[in-house]
């Protein structure tokens, strides 16, 4: 086993002495307090809609926040599904699939006292629709309109009814919800009202009034949050009146730690500086364990992938070359590079799920044919391919980014492909994401490396080859484009009954597949270690984890 490295020794005790002491002194001794290694470079932004990826839903959106529909996160032995959360009910008008009904649930107030209501939802709905609304925020459009691209307007009906209105039938509506995340409209109204009369512009006084409500946020979750220094620390504390009595916290405080290198997060958590860290170096998996940590894994909806360019001479146009791709790569290699740390993919998503359609061509590690297949299309040990991917060296999600990218490089060298890394900073990657393989900050890249959740249809297919998705509208980076594959994305999308619409995508599914516009890498397993003083960790198969339901000795 590789040691943790002497310079990652020294970063974390220049981390451990930059956070000593965790804060003011707790009032009781007895506080329970959790502190989290994120492997974000970055605190993900608290003002409602967060950014680093899902990583910042993860811990400043799920629990400072609820949206209309949540995800159940209690259990680790199935599938994810979405749950009943701040709308208790909703439903499709029969005579009209582009209008919804949600019934939303009674006396649940933000964290400022203030009562939710319809009214709080459509303002929440027009600050990132609406650009004509005295609240829109730019800054939060991207993380969350291309996450529910249809939604187009929202109106009260009551205090407890609302109809939300889609540009056209969109049965993944509710599931795209879970992205919205509902923050508090008095609390934002009182943070204007502080703006300095001297800052008369609308645009910069809407600004700075998100930017004090991050600072102080207000939601409806578990948590509130309560101190923020950027790019070192967050803290929320207990929301004791939460509305829903088997979510409320047993921990009394959680501090957020960016720790974006895995051998600094590591030697944090073996330093007993931390409680948690997210994606624990590989290597120091034993002796994590050995000293008593727990480690939790489970197989998840999340695929580690390079996203093809369709874009103009692109090196990818060839349907031969993604497959020869696919085909030259030793995953079960790659596992055990990683410990174990990852489980193999044949598809977006596995055999035996609904979704799955049996598609003609087969992901596995087949070095002859990869190397025919790329010889076919003109490629050899005289004449190689130069291809250039768009990475980062940590972030949500993204597992080992550098040590998985330069195994690749290596692999797939004996197909005839000569692989140039661009390393970037990972927000900086992800914006590129809905920007595009065309943008300059895409760095001339022809691939790009942004892990991606797979629990819903939008994420998990839609919005990497719907012609409609492509920038800057949502994530279809490459510009993919067949008119058969927006009409099967047509039909899923109409079909509001759920073996129908899961046929569809079972048939989009198995098209993606064949026409391979990523090389599928791995399925991530959501690796995390952990205190043994923290009890009552569910590791569910989804993206996300429940910090409200945990407690510490």
């Amino acid at each position: 086993m590789r040691k943790t490295t002497r310079r990652a020794w020294l970063m974390a005790g220049a981390l451990i002495a930059a956070l000593s002491p965790l804060g003011p002194r707790p009032a009781s001794a007895q506080e329970k307090v959790l502190r989290i290694g994120m492997t974000a470079a970055d605190i993900p932004r608290t003002l409602g809609q967060p950014d680093q990826g899902f990583e910042g839903n993860r811990f400043t959106g799920i629990p400072m926040f609820d949206a209309l529909v949540n995800w159940d996160l209690s259990s680790a032995d199935r599938p994810s599904v979405i749950i009943p959360g701040l709308a208790t009910e909703w439903a499709v008008d029969e005579a009209d699939k582009t209008r919804w009904r949600f019934k939303l649930r009674p006396n649940v107030r933000f964290h400022d006292g203030s009562p939710f209501n319809a009214a709080a939802v459509v303002w929440n709905v027009q600050k990132v629709l609406d650009q004509g609304a005295p609240h829109y925020d730019a800054s939060q459009v991207g993380v969350t309109a291309s996450r529910m691209p249809t939604l187009r307007s929202a109106r009260a009906i009551s205090e407890n009814e609302l109809e939300l209105v889609t540009s056209e039938p969109d049965s993944f509506l509710p599931i795209n919800l879970t992205n919205l995340f509902i923050v508090s409209p008095t609390h934002w109204a009182a943070k204007l009202a502080a703006v300095p009369a001297a800052v008369t512009d609308p645009r910069q006084r809407a600004a700075q009034a998100w930017g004090a409500f991050a600072g102080d946020p207000s939601g409806t979750g578990p948590f509130r949050g309560t101190r923020l220094v950027p790019r070192e620390r967050f803290e929320m504390v207990a929301n004791r009146d939460y509305w829903d009595p088997a979510r409320r916290p047993k921990i009394d405080r959680v501090v957020l730690l960016p720790i974006p290198e895995a051998n600094t997060r590591t030697a944090a958590l073996l330093g007993n500086q931390v409680d948690w860290i997210e994606a624990p170096a590989p290597d120091a998996v034993q002796q994590i364990t050995s000293r008593g940590f727990r480690l939790y894994q489970n197989a998840q909806p999340h695929v580690w992938p390079w996203q093809f360019s369709f874009a103009e001479g692109s090196p990818w146009l060839d349907r031969r070359v993604r497959q020869a791709a696919n085909l030259c790569v030793d995953r079960s290699e790659l596992k055990t590079l990683l410990s174990g740390l990852m489980e193999i993919p044949q598809g977006t998503v596995a055999p035996g799920h609904p979704w799955w359609g049996n598609p003609s061509f087969r992901i596995r590690y087949d070095l002859a044919e990869a190397q025919r297949l790329m010889r076919e299309a003109g490629f050899g040990p005289q004449r190689r391919l130069s291809v250039k991917v768009l990475t980062s060296a940590s972030g949500s999600g993204q597992m080992q980014p550098l040590t998985m990218n330069e195994f690749l490089q290596e692999a797939l060298r004996a197909c005839y492909f000569d692989v140039q890394l661009e390393v970037g900073e990972w927000n900086a990657v992800f914006n590129n994401w809905r920007e595009g393989a065309r943008s300059p900050n895409a760095r001339g890249a022809n691939a790009t490396n942004v892990s991606f959740a797979a629990m819903d249809p939008f994420f998990a297919m839609v919005r990497f080859v719907s012609t409609a998705a492509q920038p800057p509208v949502s994530n279809n980076w490459g510009y993919f484009s067949n008119p058969e594959f927006d009409a099967i994305i047509t039909a899923a999308r109409t079909t509001f009954d759920g073996p129908g619409r899961d046929a569809a995508l079972a048939k989009l599914h198995a098209r993606i597949v064949e026409e391979a516009p990523f090389l599928w890498v791995a399925h991530d397993v959501g690796p995390r270690a952990l205190s043994a003083r923290v009890k009552g960790v569910v590791q569910p198969r989804s993206w996300f984890i429940d910090i409200a339901t945990m407690s510490m000795d």
